[in-house]
C-alpha cells in the first residue's frame, strides 16, 4: 500500500501532523499502537481550550477531527522495522503487514528514566510532576520538593520558586550545585538536601512525607522531578538522523532531519519543553514541511 507520508506515533505531534496532511489532500497512515508516556496524567494543561482536558479524551478528540479527512487513515499497530528504498520508505508492522509511503513524521516520543528514589512511581503524575509550567499551578504555594540527579536542580529549582516559596531541593546523593548556587539557593529561603532519598510516603498517589537515608524526615505535598531521556524507538538513529547532544534529532524549522524524506516532531525531537501544545505545533510543522518537499518533486525541483 502506497501512502505519500506515514506518521509513526500518535500522540499530539503525530495527531495533528496527520491532520494537516490530511486537509493538504495527502494520504496518510498513522501508527498507532496507544502506549503514550502521558498515561500516567490525569490532565494535561496549557493548551487554549483544553486547559485540563483528560489525555484520554483529547485523543478523542483528535481522532473525531481526523476522521473528517478520507485519505487519513490510522492503524492501531506497531511499527516493527524502517528501510529506504529508492522510491521512499518501506515499514513493517507487528502483523507482518508492510507499507510503502514517499515520507515518513517520526513522533514517536520519549521515555522518561526517573531519579532511582523507591517507590517513585507511585506518585509519578499524581503528585510528582517533570514540568513546572503544566502542573505548577495546581501545586501553589504547598510545600515541595525539588528532585534532580543532573546538572538542571539549581535552574528547576529557580522555575518552580515562580509556583511556591516553600521548597526542599534534593540532590539525591549527586554533587550537583555549586558554593556560589548553595548560597543563593540559602538567600531565598529555599532548603537543600544532598542525601539520598530512602522512602516516600503517601497515599494513592499523593505524596505528604519524605525519608532520608540519614532518617531525617520532611513533610512536602507533591513536588517536581527532572528525569533523563531515552529515544522511545530506534528508527531515526536506523536510518541515519543525526542527533542532538541531549539525544533529540537535528531538524529545521519545518522538522527535516538530516535525512531526506524524514521528519521529526514533539519530543523526539524537541526533548523541552514536553508541553501537549508544543508538540502539536511541531507535528503542525513536520507536516508542512513533507507536503512542500513533496510538492517540490511532483514539479520537478
Amino acid at each position: 500500500m502506497w501512502m505519500d507520508t506515514a506518521i509513526i506515533g500518535g500522540g499530539p505531534a503525530g495527531l495533528n501532523a496527520a491532520l494537516v496532511l490530511g486537509r493538504s489532500r495527502r494520504t496518510v497512515i498513522l501508527f498507532d499502537h496507544n502506549r503514550p508516556r502521558n498515561a500516567v496524567t490525569h490532565e494535561s494543561h496549557g493548551f487554549i481550550t483544553r486547559d485540563g482536558v483528560e489525555p484520554r479524551e483529547f485523543r478523542r478528540l483528535a481522532h473525531a477531527d481526523i476522521a473528517k479527512y478520507p485519505s487519513v487513515t490510522i492503524k492501531p499497530d506497531k511499527v516493527t522495522e524502517v528501510s529506504a528504498n529508492p522510491a521512499g520508505f518501506q515499514l513493517t508492522t507487528s502483523n507482518g503487514v508492510m507499507y510503502q509511503a514517499r515520507t515518513i513524521i517520526l513522533a514517536t516520543g520519549l521515555k522518561e528514566v526517573l531519579p532511582t528514589v523507591p517507590g517513585i512511581h507511585h506518585y509519578y503524575g499524581k503528585s510528582l510532576f517533570s514540568c513546572p509550567y503544566c502542573d505548577g499551578w495546581e501545586l501553589r504555594d504547598k510545600p515541595l520538593i525539588v528532585i534532580s540527579e543532573g546538572s538542571n536542580l539549581f535552574h528547576l529549582a529557580k522555575i518552580v520558586y515562580n509556583w511556591s516559596k516553600d521548597l526542599l531541593l534534593c540532590s539525591n546523593g549527586a554533587n550537583n550545585l555549586n558554593a556560589e548556587q548553595l548560597g543563593k539557593l540559602r538567600q531565598k529561603g529555599i532548603q537543600v538536601s544532598a542525601h539520598r532519598i530512602k522512602e516516600l510516603h503517601g497515599e494513592n498517589g499523593l505524596l505528604s512525607r519524605v525519608v532520608f537515608e540519614n532518617n531525617t524526615e520532611a513533610r512536602r505535598m507533591g513536588g517536581f522531578v527532572s528525569p533523563s531521556w531515552d529515544q522511545a524507538a530506534s528508527f531515526g538513529e536506523r536510518l541515519g538522523c543525526a542527533v542532538t547532544p541531549d539525544g533529540g534529532f537535528v531538524t529545521d524549522d519545518y522538522g527535516r532531519t538530516s535525512v531526506r524524506g524524514v521528519y521529526a516532531a514533539g519530543d523526539t525531537s524537541i526533548i523541552a519543553p514536553a508541553q501537549v501544545v508544543v508538540a502539536a505545533g511541531e507535528g503542525s510543522k513536520a507536516a508542512i514541511g513533507a507536503n512542500t518537499d513533496m510538492t517540490q518533486q511532483d514539479f520537478g525541483f
